[in-house]
């Protein structure tokens, strides 16, 4: 007697939504990689308004401390703020 084969259908939207998620965390990641980062980035990845931003993350005197600045212009070192963000939020 042989064992019987049971092949489940290949379910396509299923493996798009599993590609499409995979791609969008790779991307995510790519994306820290950065040099610098400015607020609009910055709301972007972290699905946090720019005012929001404002108000609780970069008047934080450790995001302060690691910006760099130029006219009206705001950027902050990639990896320092996402460490610096992990531990304000970390604090509430």
């Amino acid at each position: 007697m042989q064992p019987t084969i049971t092949e489940s259908p290949f379910d396509k939207q299923s493996a798009q939504k599993y590609v499409k998620k995979k791609l969008d965390e790779a991307l995510h990641e790519a994306l820290w990689e950065l040099w610098y980062i400015d607020a609009d980035k910055l709301s972007a990845l972290t699905c946090m308004s720019k005012r929001w931003l404002e108000d609780e993350i970069f008047c934080d005197v450790r995001m302060r401390a690691i910006e760099v600045r130029k006219v009206k212009k705001r950027w902050w070192p990639a990896k320092e703020a996402r460490e610096v963000m992990k531990e304000i939020t970390s604090d509430w």
